[in-house]
């Protein structure tokens, strides 16, 4: 037997996981507004629109945690803590970008499709 074969779902559940955290509405914001570079951790908070000072924090620190951001305390008085992508967040920033794109392409052929379906099954 290969002590090192995976369970099956094994790897399915790896990358939902991932993909579950990528996807999550704060990750993405934040994501997005450090696309163009460091921000403190105010800007942000002020950049990404309706989120709370707990959640932007457990988000930068999942997103640290991850290698998608990297944190950087300057030596002031008092500390300056500011945020940026590392190379593996940039990567994502691309994709969430290009899904971006798409979305804006397609939102008005969804909308119409969903009043099609919705007044076909009223």
């Amino acid at each position: 037997m290969d002590v090192t074969a995976r369970p099956e779902g094994a790897d399915c559940r790896g990358v939902s996981e991932i993909l579950s955290r990528v996807g999550d509405k704060w990750t993405i914001q934040v994501v997005v507004a450090l696309r163009l570079g460091a921000r403190r951790f105010n800007g942000l908070k002020r950049e990404v629109g309706g989120i709370s000072q707990q959640m932007l924090t457990r988000t930068l620190k999942v997103l640290e945690r991850d290698g998608m951001i990297a944190r950087t305390v300057h030596p002031s008085t008092p500390p300056q803590v500011e945020y940026t992508l590392t190379p593996l967040g940039h990567s994502l920033s691309e994709t969430v970008r290009q899904l971006a794109d798409w979305a804006a392409e397609n939102r008005q052929n969804i909308e119409d499709h969903r009043l099609r379906y919705d007044a076909d099954h009223a």
